[in-house]
């Protein structure tokens, strides 16, 4: 077996990957602790339920290979696909069609590469889509993780040293099978701020389906087990958990040391927090939740509980990213923006044109957008990693503002002045201190026989700078003490995304994100027969949330902060919104019901069986 780079493996040992890493010294900082707790945390196998399932049309055009694919990596779709069948990427072409939902299953190569087999060898189109039973059982899902954290804290609740131990099961094929248990902890650990601390990571092959990229990538585990075991410590030690997170939360200002030794499949670097809007999300989330009312129920067999947990997550890979983009200005003076981004129903398009428009000064309908097409955009390294605004908006807005130049320059030749002395002013038009031009008119002397050509502005980003979104999720559940049912009276996510681009975007970001983890918290899970076969492969028997599902009191807010680095200060939401949801509900159900649930879902049985009534 050969890897790109070393990531631990050891098939015969059946270990796909590893890795280990920490800062100071574990040993001392337990030695420094006055109470040490350790706890393990459990996920059950759940998949990615796309609307759409995986669906792939391939073709020939003379003797260029067209896939037309629902893919969230058109780049690196073709890269694999020339590669498997021996021929020049120039030979082949990928068109991302409207993608209806990917949650981090269509990075993956699953059954394009077939499809365009079959082309190739035949020359005939071939069509190929999956079941939703193949979708369950032949595509990724979340990698199954056992997560140990072990805690250590002095008297008046610093904490001392972390330890987390990561133990997933990948699978047969080992997608993903370093960076995702890898990303439990390097978006968990840096939550907390510790002198010492360590993590182990092993990702074993598994006789389950297989698993891969899944929307948080993750984080969310990771989140669960460090945000919950801080709660148990909170109680052991005797101290309010929300004072306990204030004692040694990030802020901003911090410098995350532990980035050092938390890269993916490479040497990381320590990293500052810029911009952090915990503050004031726990400060709105307090406030909403009435945090100094204790709910009480009318019911007596009734209890209610409350919970809360800080989450982060990352705004792509800085130092591995990389977007591109291109935009023309057009005989009219309207423009085609050329984004090698992939939307994927995220509004990844939308946020693109709304930067080209904000630099332009110009109305959003007087630019049209044509992405992920490897024939006629950029290169793109793809739409994973909360990459999309960030890399692939910073891209189009970087693209726009070279373009702004070029424009200036052609309107300066027609103003006769420096320019210095101009500006591009709303609505498409450039002002002098002479007069002013009109787009139109810029762009019709630039193709004129006289003039330049048409005027085209390009960017390729990259960066080595963080850009970390933040979270505060609350809850308030009621818990049937003689049934075990979870009902979800309210949930309060408030997120900090730097400056939202597109707020209603955002925010419904937000509301998918978390009912898709309250989902896994409570009710989704792959179940298997003795032989390992999955039993409930189709949405009805499955149990994915739908709208009966909703908290009662359901609300998202945006908490706006100004990030340096990312595009007009903004950073990225979606991935960062699947966090909150275990550790809030969980530390909520302990509140109501005295009981830790420590493995997904939290089941009726699981708390009944806490509550010492059924065994």
């Amino acid at each position: 077996m050969v890897y790109q780079f070393p990531i631990g493996a050891d098939p015969h040992a059946n270990i796909a990957a590893s890795v280990s890493g920490g800062i100071g010294d574990i040993e001392l900082g337990f030695s420094q602790a006055d109470k040490v707790i350790e706890r393990t945390y459990r996920s059950s196998q759940v998949q990615c339920t796309p609307l759409e399932t995986h669906v792939a049309y391939t073709k020939m055009e003379g003797d260029r290979l067209v896939i037309h694919a629902s893919t969230q990596v058109p780049w690196h779709l073709r890269r694999i696909l020339a590669a498997v069948l021996g021929i020049n990427e120039n030979k082949v072409r990928v068109i991302k069609e409207r993608v209806g939902g990917g949650y981090g299953s269509k990075q993956d190569i699953l059954l394009e590469d077939v499809c365009a087999y079959g082309t190739w060898i035949t020359g005939r189109p071939v069509y190929f889509r999956y079941t939703r039973e193949e979708e369950f059982i032949a595509n990724s899902t979340r990698h199954v993780m056992d997560i140990t954290v072990k805690l250590g804290a002095d008297a008046e609740g610093k904490i001392t040293a972390m330890y987390m131990n990561v133990e997933a099961s990948t699978g047969p094929y080992g997608n993903h099978c370093l960076t995702v248990p890898m990303n439990a902890c390097s978006k968990s650990l840096p939550l907390i701020i510790c002198d010492h601390v360590k993590f182990d990571v092993t990702t074993y092959y598994g006789n389950i389906p297989p698993t891969g990229a899944y929307q948080g990538y993750g984080a969310p585990k990771g989140s669960f087990a460090l945000m919950t075991a801080m709660a148990e410590l909170a109680e052991e030690l005797g101290i309010d958990y929300l004072e306990l997170i204030e004692k040694n939360r990030v802020r901003e200002g911090t410098m995350l040391e532990i980035l050092k030794c938390l890269g993916e499949g490479r040497e990381g670097s320590a990293a500052p927090v810029e911009s952090c809007g915990l503050d004031e999300a726990l400060r709105r989330g307090l406030e909403l939740m009435n945090w100094d009312e204790k709910p009480v129920s009318d019911d007596e067999d009734i209890r209610i509980g409350r919970g809360f947990a800080i989450i982060q997550q990352g705004s792509g890979l800085p130092g591995l990213d990389h977007s591109c983009a291109y935009i023309r200005m057009l005989a009219d003076g309207t423009f085609m923006l050329h984004s090698g981004g992939a939307d994927l129903g995220t509004g990844l398009d939308t946020v693109s044109v709304k930067f080209a428009a904000e630099q332009l000064c110009v109305d959003m309908d007087r630019i049209s957008i044509i992405s992920g097409d490897t024939d006629t955009t950029p290169f793109d390294t793809g739409a994973y990693a909360s990459s999309g605004t960030y890399f692939s908006g910073s891209a189009s807005m970087e693209a726009a503002r070279d373009l702004k130049t070029k424009i200036l320059q052609t309107a300066a030749k027609i103003l006769k002045e420096d320019t210095g002395g101009l500006q591009v002013q709303y609505p498409g038009v450039v002002r002098g201190e002479g007069g002013e031009v009109s787009f139109l008119d810029i762009a019709r002397a630039a193709q004129s026989g006289e003039g330049d050509g048409e005027l085209m502005g390009y960017a390729s980003f990259t960066t080595e700078n963080f850009s970390f979104p933040y979270g505060a999720h609350f809850c308030q559940v009621a818990v049937h003490m003689k049934t075990g049912e979870i009902e979800v009276q309210k949930y309060y996510a408030l997120q900090d995304c730097g400056t939202p681009v597109n707020p209603d975007l955002a925010l419904g970001q937000i509301y998918g994100g978390v009912l898709k983890t309250i989902g896994h918290s409570l009710y989704e899970q792959m179940q298997f027969d003795s032989r390992g076969v999955c039993v409930n492969p189709v949405l009805k028997d499955y149990g994915v949330p739908m709208i009966g599902d909703l908290p009662k009191d359901f609300q998202a807010h945006l908490i706006y902060t100004e990030d340096p680095y990312g595009p007009y200060g903004a950073k990225s939401i979606s991935e960062v919104s699947c966090n909150g949801a275990s550790p809030a509900l969980a530390s909520a159900i302990h509140d109501a019901a005295g009981v830790w649930i420590r493995e997904w879902p939290f089941t009726p049985e699981k708390i009944l069986r806490g509550l010492g009534k059924i065994t």
